[in-house]
């Protein structure tokens, strides 16, 4: 990882099927309780921005945005 390039945590309500974590191909996603969490690196605030645009766009529901730490 790059310094620009931060890892977070995006949560979002519900479980997602293949074709919503399809939209999502740079992205872990797993499933835990009733949210499911997409985790990766971002090159830098637009591509994480571009990626809560998507949320928003496939009208997920947006639970909760965590930076990780660096290594």
């Amino acid at each position: 990882m790059t310094e620009s390039m931060v890892g977070y945590e995006i949560s979002v309500g519900g479980h997602m099927g293949a074709t919503i974590r399809s939209a999502f191909p740079d992205l872990q996603t797993r499933v835990r309780g009733h949210h499911t969490v997409l985790s990766g690196v971002f090159a830098d605030q637009a591509a994480l921005y571009g990626a809560l645009a998507q949320v928003e766009a496939l009208g997920l529901e947006l639970i909760e945005v965590r930076r990780l730490p660096r290594p």
